[in-house]
């Protein structure tokens, strides 16, 4: 009796020290609390890693209740361009059932990772690859609103190649963000016929996609633009010629990357103030972070029409 009593209370004090064990992994994931570690009747939760905010945003909104996601540039104060990955990003990785990267030399960190280690089952996602895309090719595709859309009607059906048995589900919500998106899509159309052929210029390349959506006439030096996009100093050719734009008068508004800043934009934003030109900020990544991607490109694109509004009234 009293053996069996002493292996009785070794028993317990084993299926305690499991529990806490299985208890302390379940919560340290990169995913957060939500994760179906622990084996249940309910449907699978798919682990996503996004290596930007804004892909993060879309499938985290057609992926729903379904989807746990984990965003990994976010940051409002941080060049993108410039992120270094760490361990914590890599165990992300290593655990997820879904992987999103932009692509196109966007985010060669996020390559290394994958390179590094993932699950065998894991589906990979590369947006420039879908859209025939390559390294060296503008990456900013989230704006160009017909990119958005390829992009997320893909996410979507990886998300049913991965859970099928919720395939209706994920239709439904992809209908909805359809419909949510429509609002921003539909005001570059909006500002398109206002001041189609307007010319304006940028201090890089974020802005050509949206600049072509909505008609406008994109007038700065595209090697000054690629130049300060990739990390580079303009040629001193290109900044006379952007200098020389900017004090023609011909020049309408001057849109600058609010998480680029060098001391090169900093004197054409300089420049466009004492002409008189409006200056709008841009972000690469979802501003303020927990904002969603609609709402978001909505924000700015107000910002764009009224700067346009401004100074066609010559405020």
């Amino acid at each position: 009796m009293k053996y069996a009593t002493y292996i009785a209370i070794g028993v317990v004090i084993l299926i305690a020290l499991v529990s806490f064990i299985v208890i302390k992994d379940y919560h340290s994931s990169p995913f957060g609390a939500n994760n179906n570690s622990v084996a249940t009747n309910t449907t699978k939760t798919i682990q996503i890693v996004a290596a930007e905010n804004f892909w993060g945003s879309l499938v985290s909104q057609i992926g729903g209740t379904h989807v746990k996601v984990l965003s990994i540039v976010s940051d409002p104060n941080a060049d993108p361009h410039d992120y270094e990955s760490n361990t914590e990003n890599a165990r992300a990785f290593a655990m997820a059932d879904y992987i999103v990267v932009n692509g196109a030399g966007y985010d060669s960190w996020a390559n290394k990772l994958i390179g590094a280690g993932v699950k065998s089952d894991c589906k990979i996602f590369n947006v420039a690859e879908l859209l025939g895309k390559k390294e060296g090719d503008n990456p900013h595709f989230w704006y160009n609103p017909d990119y958005v859309n390829l992009t997320m009607k893909q996410m979507k059906e990886n998300l049913i190649s991965i859970d099928p048995t919720n395939a209706a589900y994920f239709e439904q919500n992809y209908a909805s963000l359809q419909l949510s998106l429509s609002k921003y899509q539909n005001k570059t159309t909006e500002i398109k016929q206002q001041f189609g052929g307007t010319k304006v210029a940028a201090t890089e390349n974020i802005f050509v996609y949206l600049a072509n959506t909505t008609g406008l006439d994109l007038i700065s030096p595209s090697a000054f633009t690629q130049a300060v996009a990739g990390g580079n100093d303009p040629s001193a050719e290109s900044i006379v010629q952007f200098e020389t734009q900017l004090r023609s008068g011909n020049v309408s508004l001057l849109v600058y990357n609010q998480q680029t800043v060098t001391p090169i934009t900093n004197n054409m934003k300089k420049l466009a103030t004492e002409e008189g030109i409006p200056l709008i900020g841009i972000t690469e990544t979802i501003q303020p972070p927990d904002a969603s991607f609609q709402d978001w490109m909505n924000s700015e694109l107000i910002l764009l029409q009224n700067a346009l509004n401004a100074k066609a009234l010559g405020k």
